[in-house]
């Protein structure tokens, strides 16, 4: 929708109008739709608040309608008990705040007991507005026990039915299910939805005083949003910002692309404008421990996104800035994955962190280096043999030629075929001649001496080569800002920013990957925002005004 600035903004008993010196006014601001913004939205509306939503991106859902839809949240919910599974918020807690572990060892504890306490009500939540699971514990059980529980917790939600409602048509991306589902409820409640509309600024006249609203980018200019009751930050975690995740891991430069692009963005706008007025972050050894979740390796190669879990297919409403499908690898032996500089640096058949750890770590650049930190673009290096054992077409769509898949009739021309962005220089023809020439002795061997791989069974040998981008991606934000246990933002002498609450990846003090903690807290900060007394203090024109 363009605005007008004579617009009425709709939804039936939202109560939402323009007045005083702002463009538009709301009893509750959130700041996108991902899982924790829409149910911050739902929950507010719900109390009676009018809400105002803001959304950076053409369409709803953030990184969470690109998901699986796996939901943790257990506590003995209604599915669970319907399964015979026994659960309860003290065990949530106990198997969340293990010191002997990292992925709960650097936990907020006061924060993990409010997921815990209101895992099952959430659930009830989410049921009470249309989201529907499928009735058997996800077959992703596994790996979520992997994430600390003890029983099982994860339910998987059914996907949208509308096929051109999916951003990732034909992969199961379940998750559109859950964000389509509360889509529909949220606009149905009333709340005002706007797309294209970036948060840039938030507003907080006084520096000791409350937050009073926004400042966003619209497409027909900037608008001042006032919000009388509160401001909700749900932007979805900083893994698309190079500058903000290097100040948890300075390894991750430029070169590493982030899960969810190109569609969800993950700017981390929500951070950094709470930090310009005193957030503090919190946890953030929890970024830095060496989660499986934090960088993943690439499942899909060839293609400038690769995460393992994640395929645009041509029908992708983003498939003309995605390019590729990639090639998705179902055996690690066919390939060898080579540095910048041309070196294998690690068994690729080892999918633990060592693997991850190796590829970040400092390789020799070629040519004129740009950068000494980031291990720089990895390669998957592999022949026609092995095309063929995979069963790959090496041709648009499902690979991006335009810099990150290459062909050469041989190792050498291939070398000099590899010209991406953020490869520093060319690769040079004979060393990676030597590379592949010292792997293919350890197939004839049958003894990988450099790194143990335990069988390098097939050599590098028939025209024509290959080169495909195979450079692991960026994916969980598992730190952001501090806020208390209503998720209201707390400033670095831990004392509230009254009316500023944050929710989702954006927020900081627990682990637990996926959807679960998003919604909780996203309810939460809803609920409590809603119930704020109205600010009285006047709308600022400007920031620090």
């Amino acid at each position: 929708m363009e605005l007008e600035k004579t617009d009425i903004i709709p939804g039936e008993g939202s109560g939402v109008f323009r007045g005083g010196d702002a463009d538009l006014v709301g009893d509750v601001i959130v700041i996108g739709s991902g899982p924790a913004g829409l149910a911050a939205a739902i929950s507010a509306r719900d109390e009676g608040a009018s809400v105002l939503l803001f959304e950076a991106n053409y369409d709803i859902g953030g990184h969470g309608i690109l998901s699986g839809g796996n939901v943790s949240l257990g506590g003995g919910n209604a599915l669970q008990k319907d399964l015979g599974i026994e659960d309860s918020p003290d065990l949530i807690f106990s198997d969340w705040v293990r010191h002997d572990i990292n992925r709960s060892r650097y936990n907020d504890r006061d924060i993990v007991r409010t997921f815990a306490d209101a895992a099952v009500e959430t659930f009830d939540f989410l049921v009470e507005n249309g989201v529907k699971f499928i009735p058997v514990p996800s077959k992703l059980g596994d790996f979520y026990k992997a994430d600390n529980a003890s029983v099982e917790r994860v339910f998987q939600c059914e996907e949208w039915p509308v096929l051109s409602e999916l951003i990732a048509p034909f992969r199961k991306r379940n998750g559109s299910g859950l964000l389509r589902t509360l889509e529909r409820s949220a606009r149905a409640k009333g709340v005002n939805i706007f797309l294209n509309h970036r948060m840039t600024e938030v507003l907080r006249p006084a520096k000791n005083g409350p937050v009073t609203g926004v400042r966003v980018s619209a497409p027909t200019g900037d608008l001042r949003v006032h919000a009388r009751k509160a401001v909700i930050l749900a932007t979805g975690g900083s893994s698309g910002n190079v500058q903000l995740r290097r100040v948890f891991d300075p390894r991750l430069t430029e070169v590493y692309q982030h899960a969810g692009a190109p569609y969800s963005q993950q700017t981390g706008d929500g951070e950094l404008a709470a930090m310009a007025v005193g957030a503090s972050l919190w946890a953030t050894a929890n970024q830095t421990y060496g989660s499986p979740h934090a960088v993943t390796r690439t499942g899909h190669i060839g293609c400038r996104w690769g995460y393992h879990n994640l395929v645009f297919e041509p029908q992708s409403p983003v498939f003309h800035i995605a390019r590729a499908t990639g090639l998705t690898v179902k055996d690690w032996r066919n390939v060898i994955t080579v540095n910048q500089a041309g070196d294998r640096f690690w068994n690729e058949d080892d999918h633990t962190l060592a693997y991850l750890d190796a590829a970040l770590g400092y390789s020799e650049a070629p040519g004129k280096a740009a950068t000494l930190n980031g291990g720089g673009p990895v390669w998957a290096i592999f022949d026609a043999d092995a095309l063929e054992r995979e069963g790959w077409d090496p041709k648009p769509p499902y690979v991006d030629p335009d810099g990150y898949f290459a062909t050469g009739g041989t190792i050498e021309e291939l070398a000099r075929a590899i010209d991406n962005p953020y490869q520093p220089g060319a690769i040079s023809p004979a060393r990676l001649a030597a590379t592949v020439a010292r792997y293919n002795g350890f197939v004839t061997s049958g003894k990988d001496e450099d790194f143990g791989r335990p069988d390098p069974a097939f050599p590098i040998l028939r025209p024509p080569f290959y080169a495909a981008w195979a450079t692991p991606i960026v994916h969980d934000t598992l730190t952001g800002l501090r806020t208390d246990t209503q998720a209201n933002v707390l400033d670095y002498g831990g004392n509230r920013i009254e009316g500023l609450f944050c929710a989702g990846e954006s927020q900081g003090g627990f682990t637990l990957h996926g959807l679960g903690r998003c919604l909780v807290f996203g309810r939460l900060a809803g609920r409590a925002a809603a119930t704020r007394e109205p600010s009285l203090v006047p709308i600022a024109l400007q920031s620090g005004a």
